[in-house]
């Protein structure tokens, strides 16, 4: 079973997945996870304590998926997959933390970077990983939020995600 902690970041992702951030309230994730109102700050600061155990899951999820692609087409395509079907976690992960860091949430974001450098590595392109990784991170999110706001086009030949991903890994090749 799990533990009262993880019950709580379960009721936040919930919550959060449901109505973004304004969703998520101390009081209402207490009463998800079925433990009095208080319980949530024996766990976490505050709300962004809350958030950012949430982020910090999402990205070790997004690092499993990338380390567990077959090939690194596929890992960003995964990246593609997850931020369009949760946005509202896409949008807490990469939004504005502020300028006081986060611990937890900042060893789940070298995690993912890591898993990223890593397939990029396994691909043996003949461009430097450590630039690449970022590269390819940057078209992939940004496809991803373009296509979230409505603003990638979606005309007859315009490129969709996937094509951007493609011409990149040729470049780069």
């Amino acid at each position: 079973m799990a533990g009262t902690r993880d019950r709580l970041a379960a009721a936040a992702t919930a919550l959060l997945d449901e109505g973004g951030p304004a969703a998520v309230t101390l009081r209402e994730v207490g009463a998800r996870a079925g433990v009095s109102h208080n319980t949530p700050y024996r766990h976490f600061a505050d709300k962004r304590d809350l958030l950012a155990a949430v982020a910090a899951a999402a990205l070790h999820d997004l690092a499993e998926q990338v380390t567990a692609a077959p090939d690194l087409r596929t890992a960003a395509l995964g990246y593609l997959d997850w931020a369009q079907a949760r946005p509202n976690r896409f949008r807490l992960v990469f939004g504005a933390w502020g300028d006081e860091p986060h611990d937890e949430l900042g060893a789940a974001a070298d995690a993912a970077v890591s898993a990223l450098t890593a397939q990029v590595r396994r691909a043996g392109l003949r461009a430097d990983p450590a630039r690449s990784a970022p590269l390819l991170w940057a078209l992939c999110h940004g496809a991803a939020e373009l296509t979230l706001t409505g603003h990638l086009p979606k005309q007859p030949g315009a490129p969709r995600p996937e094509e951007l991903v493609d011409e990149l890994l040729e470049r780069l090749g």
